[in-house]
């Protein structure tokens, strides 16, 4: 489990292709302090399990699922990525319950100036994610806690903090780019109750005349 809190940019070294999927190596310094072989790091907001771990560097595998649900298979050598490491028992939970399982991506709109290094950010999402967002709850991109600023049909906005700003991918990212979202997991379970809420009973009077009723 993560917070969407970014301790550290990384920057993609390689992607390996492999028979299923991909491997890919990160160099890195921060998230390494106390890492170890199969330890979880927060990818992009995709939760990874960290093999190989050297001084400026771990690799993870990229499993098909990963590549086709999330913007990994996107990144190219050199590419910056945010990096978090699993939320230690005890320690602070300064943004939102992140479970590092990406829903969907959604498209990159822009990034305008708000003055004083604050920006606007606005996300075309997808119908899935759109029904799970409220206005002022939580939602993390590419890993990165936000809160809801506005959702005009499918779209999405937040606001970007300077620190932000300068710590993590998004100014980096261009019209167009795909980004990986995950909604606030206890919206998911939300919806799913309330979809058996809603669900048609298939009791019938005969089913229960069948039952001995």
């Amino acid at each position: 489990m993560f917070t969407g809190i970014i301790e550290e940019l990384g920057s993609v070294q390689a992607i390996v292709p492999q028979a299923a999927g991909s491997r890919l190596i990160v160099g890195c310094r921060t998230v390494l302090a106390d890492a170890t072989e199969g330890c979880s790091i927060s990818t992009n907001g995709v939760c990874l399990t960290a093999v190989d771990l050297r001084p400026g560097s771990f690799s993870a595998d990229l499993a098909p699922e990963t590549l086709k649900r999330s913007n990994l298979g996107d990144l190219r050598a050199g590419s910056p990525v945010n990096l978090e490491r699993s939320l230690a028992a005890g320690g602070r939970l300064s943004g939102h319950i992140v479970q590092g399982h990406v829903d969907a991506t959604g498209e990159f709109l822009s990034l305008e100036s708000l003055g004083s290094d604050n920006w606007w950010l606005q996300i075309r999402v997808p119908p899935d994610v759109e029904k799970l967002l409220v206005y002022k709850g939580s939602i993390a991109i590419d890993g990165i806690s936000l809160t809801v600023a506005s959702i005009e049909g499918d779209v999405l906005s937040v606001t970007i903090v300077p620190h932000t700003f300068r710590n993590t991918t998004l100014g980096s990212r261009r019209p167009g780019d795909r980004v990986n979202l995950e909604c606030d997991i206890l919206a998911k379970y939300v919806d799913k109750l309330l979809q058996r809420i809603e669900r048609p009973s298939t009791l019938t009077l005969d089913k229960l005349k069948n039952m001995g009723y």
